[in-house]
C-alpha cells in the first residue's frame, strides 16, 4: 500500500510539475505575441502621425499650431489608437480618442526623431504608450500615443483561470490513473508478498501466481523456483527424519526372531539339557544368527537411511536360503500350532542373502500374525530368466481387498490393535517391498478374507547358470 501511495504522489507531482510549466510556458508566448503585436501596432501608429506632423510642416513652413491640431483632428484614431496626445512644454495642445477623463499619459522627454515604449496602468485599465517629439517650426512637440491594451490581460487572466481549472481537473484524472496504474503495477508485488507470507506460516505449497509478462513475471517465477527448491528440501528433511524412524522400528522389529532364537538356544545350553552336538549345533546357531544381526544392522542402515542401491548381489541358491530359515523358524512356529512346510526349486541366481533372508522372515512373520490359532505357512520359490520368485502362503484371516494397496506402506496395520498386541510396528511388508526394489522386483499380494494369503517376491537380480 505504502508503494502504491510513494506511485501514486509520485506521477501526479510529475505530472503537475510538467503540466504547470508547459501551461505557464504556452500563456507566456502568446501574451507575449499579443503585446508584441500591439507594440508593432502602436509604432506603425505613432509613425503615422510622425509623418502627418512632417507632412503638414513641410507643405507650409508658416503653419501654426492649429494647423498641426487640425492635421492631428483629421486623422480621427479609429483602430490606429486609443489616445493621442500633443503638447508643448508643460500645455496640452491636443487631446483625443476613448480614454477616460483624467488619464493623462506619462511624461518621457524623448530626443527629436526617436520614440520610447512603455506600459502602464491607470484608472483600473493596462495602456501601451509610444512616445515621441517632432520639430514643427523650430518648435519642439511631444506626441504621445496610447493602446488600450486591458484586453490582452484580460484573456491572459481567462486563461490562467481556465488553466488553473483544468490543471486541477488533471490533477485529479492523474491522481485516479497513477492509482489505477499503480495497483496494476503493484498487484504482481503483493502476489508475491502473500505468497511468502503464506510460505512463513508453513504452507508451502503457496507460489505466485503472475501473468505480467514483465520483469515481475520473471521475479515471481524465480520466487516459484525458490519455493519449489525449499519445499523439495524439507520435504527431503522430513523424508530423512521419516527415514530415521523407520529404521528405528525396523530394526527393531529384525532383532526380534533372531534375538528370540538366540536367547533360546542359549537358554537351552545354559541349562545343559542338551547333548554335545545339540549344543554344538545351538552354539553354531546362535553364532550364525549373531553375524547375521550383525550384517544386517549395517545393511539396514544404508537401505532405510541412506537409501543406498548398490548392494552388491552374490550368485546364491534360494533352496539354501529357505530350507535354513525353515530349520530356524519351524521350533518357534510349533510353539503356536503353526505348520510350516516348503518347496524350493534348485537353482542359483544374483541376491543379496541377508536381505533376503530378512524379507522371507517378515512375509512367514506376518503370516503367523494372520493365524488366530493353529494354521499352515508353505514357503515356495520358482526360477525365471531374470532372477526367482518366492512365494509365502498361509490359511490365516486374510486381508480386506479395500486394504490391499496399503499394507506396503511403513507403520500401516491391517488390525491396529491385534498388531500391537502381537508386537507388530507396521513396517515388515515396507521393508520387503524396498528389499524386493533392491532386486529389480515387487510383491505380488493376492488374499481372500476369510481364507488366507499369498505373497509373491519377484526378485529381477539376475539368473546365475550352473557352470
Amino acid at each position: 500500500m505504502k508503494l502504491r501511495v510513494k506511485l501514486t504522489l509520485g506521477t501526479v507531482a510529475l505530472l503537475a510539475l510538467i503540466f504547470g510549466i508547459c501551461g505557464s510556458l504556452l500563456i507566456s508566448a502568446s501574451f507575449d505575441a499579443m503585446l508584441q503585436s500591439e507594440r508593432q501596432s502602436a509604432l506603425g501608429s505613432y509613425n503615422t502621425v510622425q509623418n502627418t506632423l512632417q507632412l503638414v510642416n513641410s507643405i507650409s513652413t508658416q503653419s501654426g499650431l492649429e494647423d498641426i491640431v487640425a492635421a492631428l483632428r483629421s486623422l480621427g484614431g479609429g483602430s490606429l489608437w486609443d489616445g493621442v496626445f500633443l503638447r508643448t512644454g508643460d500645455t496640452l495642445l491636443y487631446a483625443s480618442g476613448g480614454i477616460p477623463d483624467g488619464v493623462t499619459p506619462e511624461r518621457i522627454d524623448t530626443r527629436t526623431g526617436q520614440c520610447a515604449v512603455s506600459y502602464w496602468t491607470g484608472e483600473g485599465s493596462q495602456y501601451l504608450q509610444v512616445s515621441g517629439s517632432v520639430n514643427v517650426n523650430n518648435q519642439r512637440l511631444s506626441v504621445y500615443i496610447l493602446t488600450d491594451i486591458s484586453h490582452i490581460y484580460d484573456l491572459r487572466d481567462s486563461q490562467l483561470a481556465t488553466y488553473r481549472r483544468l490543471l486541477i481537473l488533471t490533477v485529479i484524472i492523474g491522481a485516479a490513473g497513477s492509482w489505477l496504474m499503480a495497483a496494476l503495477l503493484t498487484r504482481p508485488l503483493t502476489r508475491l508478498a502473500r505468497a511468502s507470507r503464506k510460505i512463513a506460516q508453513g504452507d508451502l505449497t503457496s507460489r505466485a501466481n503472475v501473468t505480467s509478462g514483465d520483469e515481475l513475471e520473471t521475479l515471481a517465477g524465480e520466487f516459484n523456483d525458490m519455493a519449489d527448491k525449499l519445499e523439495a528440501n524439507i520435504a527431503e528433511l522430513q523424508d530423512s527424519v521419516r527415514r530415521q524412524t523407520e529404521f528405528m522400528g525396523s530394526f527393531a522389529h529384525e532383532l526380534k526372531t533372531p534375538m528370540t532364537s538366540i536367547i533360546g538356544y542359549a537358554d537351552l545350553i545354559r541349562r545343559r539339557m542338551l547333548t554335545a552336538e545339540e549344543e554344538q549345533e545351538a552354539a553354531n546357531y546362535v553364532f550364525s544368527e549373531g553375524r547375521r544381526l550383525e550384517s544386517l544392522s549395517i545393511k539396514l542402515l544404508d537401505l532405510l537411511i541412506l537409501k543406498k542401491r548398490d548392494f552388491e548381489l552374490k550368485v546364491s541358491s534360494p533352496s539354501a536360503i529357505i530350507a535354513g530359515i525353515v530349520r530356524v523358524m519351524r521350533p518357534q512356529l510349533s510353539e503356536y500350532d503353526i505348520t510350516l512346510r516348503y518347496r524350493a526349486a534348485e537353482g542359483r541366481c544374483l541376491l543379496e542373502p541377508d536381505l533376503v533372508k530378512s524379507l522371507i522372515i517378515n512375509l512367514v512373520d506376518n503370516a503367523r500374525k494372520a493365524m488366530d490359532s493353529g494354521g499352515a505357512i508353505f514357503i515356495s520359490s520358482e526360477m525365471t530368466d531374470t532372477g526367482c520368485t518366492v512365494s509365502v502362503t498361509d490359511n490365516g484371516r486374510g486381508i480386506p481387498e479395500t486394504e490391499l494397496a496399503k499394507i506396503t506402506e511403513a507403520f500401516y496395520r491391517v488390525d491396529k490393535s491385534r498388531s500391537r498386541a502381537q508386537g507388530g510396528a507396521g513396517l515388515g511388508l515396507a521393508l520387503c517391498n524396498e528389499i524386493a526394489a533392491l532386486h529389480n522386483g515387487k510383491l505380488d499380494i493376492r488374499s481372500v478374507e476369510g481364507k488366507g494369503t499369498s505373497i509373491t517376491a519377484i526378485l529381477n537380480g539376475g539368473r546365475a547358470d550352473e557352470a
